[in-house]
């Protein structure tokens, strides 16, 4: 069986955001990418921060991981973005076949 992830990532608005997640699913990276529109508080060059984002969870599997991340930063604006991977423990298994589908080459 796949092990299937989470991959999240944010940027500054929703246009570029929506445009990353078409990218990547398109590209069977990720089966699916969900968008919803954040507050971040950070540390950025000395100073703090606090800024809207947009978060992109991506649902793809482990195997996919290396290649996701390095579309991620192919296309992403940021100097430093965020990207960072969470093991699903547990999965309803149509799903994650479905996922798998979605995600394979």
């Amino acid at each position: 069986m796949m092990e299937l992830i989470t991959v999240v990532t944010t940027l500054g608005g929703m246009d570029e955001a929506r445009r990353l997640a078409g990218t990547l699913v398109e590209r069977k990276l990720a089966a699916c990418a969900q968008l919803s529109q954040i507050e971040s508080f950070y540390n950025w060059q000395g100073s703090l921060q606090n800024e809207p984002e947009v978060r992109i969870v991506f649902k793809t599997s482990a195997q996919r991981y290396q290649a996701l991340e390095a579309a991620i930063i192919e296309l992403h604006p940021y100097a430093l973005p965020a990207i960072h991977a969470v093991k699903v423990c547990a999965v309803y298994e149509p799903y994650a076949q479905w996922v798998a589908e979605n995600t394979s080459t």
